[in-house]
């Protein structure tokens, strides 16, 4: 049974089930220059909110010999029409009431496959940025890469898909990546539980 976090934004209800802190480990595979790597790390994610319709994203990881690996930053948000009362660009405070205020509301944003399309931006510190594009329906979120920004001083990185999924109140993850000059691949995956 889902339970919905208490004040949480009713736009961000279809992400009830991501909110909070996750702990677990994962596998790194990658192939680069027919070196294949395989390493096995640890990570803390945390999907956060406050009063905006947006989810924050934080995660956290080091290689199981305590070489700690980039963290990341990002936010999560619903893909709709914007109005006038969300916020931006910059620092503008949104304006006027909300279009979405009640679960029937919410219902309209549902896509022809009975899910909520979505957007995450999320920021590396290497310079690199992305924008994805995907659905979240029931317990499952599905993304691609729309556009990767990348610094004069960053590695190749062009693309990436990645899935979350909620099984059997374990939340688990598959991202795969083109970099380095390497078509879309498997990358990582890892099996968090929710942390105590």
């Amino acid at each position: 049974m889902l339970v919905v976090p208490e004040g949480l934004p009713l736009e961000l209800t279809p992400f009830a089930f991501l909110v909070g802190k996750w702990s677990g480990s994962g596998v790194i595979s990658y192939t680069h220059n027919a070196d294949k790597a395989d390493q096995e790390f640890t990570q803390s994610v945390e999907f956060s909110y406050d009063n905006q319709s947006v989810l924050g994203y934080v995660s956290k990881s080091t290689l199981s010999d305590g070489t700690s690996l980039p963290t990341e930053v990002g936010f999560w948000r619903l893909a709709k029409t914007p109005e006038s009362s969300d916020h931006g660009p910059g620092l503008l405070p949104g304006t006027g009431a909300k279009s979405i205020t009640t679960h029937e509301q919410l219902e309209t944003l549902r896509n022809k496959d009975g899910g909520f399309d979505i957007e995450v931006s999320i920021l590396h510190p290497s310079g690199i940025s992305e924008l994805y594009i995907g659905q979240i329906k029931g317990a499952r979120v599905d993304l691609a890469t729309d556009a990767v920004l990348r610094s004069k001083s960053s590695k190749d990185y062009r693309a990436a898909t990645r899935m979350f999924g909620l099984v059997e109140g374990a939340l688990l993850w598959v991202w795969d990546i083109a970099a380095l000059g390497n078509p879309m691949a498997s990358h990582a995956s890892a099996r968090l539980e929710r942390a105590k």
